[in-house]
């Protein structure tokens, strides 16, 4: 192979569209743009967005956050976190009296992050799939508990 034999792959490169060239050259007249308004026009488009006139989505819709109202009533607790609770049965009130979730939550749920060495009894918290076979693996229990949400 030498310089002057290199050539670019078959079908990578395709000849430019010479418009405006007749009739006969199949973009000939218009060009392709069709006829009127203001896209025929030379230099006739609109910025990115524009919707003709319409009033744009950027605009129409509100531009402050989104707060959830569920969000302060969940509460997630870590495994490695329950080891600051004194007694045996673990449920959502003696998660807010220890201060691990807040005193306005309604459900708590704990997360497979970190580990528990000590046998604990669960009850009415919801766990992730890793938190219950980690605190079964310790010698735990779970009583009256749903799957995650």
């Amino acid at each position: 192979m030498r310089l002057n034999e290199i050539q670019p792959a078959p079908g990578s490169k395709k000849t430019r569209l010479r418009v405006g060239r007749g009739a006969s050259a199949g973009q000939g007249k218009t060009c392709g743009r069709g006829v009127k308004g203001q896209r025929a026009r030379k230099g006739g488009y609109h910025k990115v967005g524009f919707e003709g006139g319409q009033m744009p989505i950027q605009r129409r819709l509100p531009k402050f956050g989104f707060r959830s109202k569920i969000a302060p009533t969940v509460a997630e607790v870590r495994l490695s976190e329950l080891a600051k609770v004194k007694g045996d049965v673990i449920d959502l009130e003696v998660l807010k009296a220890t201060n691990l979730v807040p005193v306005f939550a309604e459900r708590a749920r704990i997360v497979s992050s970190g580990g528990i060495s000590r046998a604990v009894t669960i009850k009415g918290v919801y766990l992730t799939k890793g938190a219950k076979a980690a605190i079964e693996a310790a010698g735990g229990k779970i009583e009256a508990v749903e799957a995650a949400k």
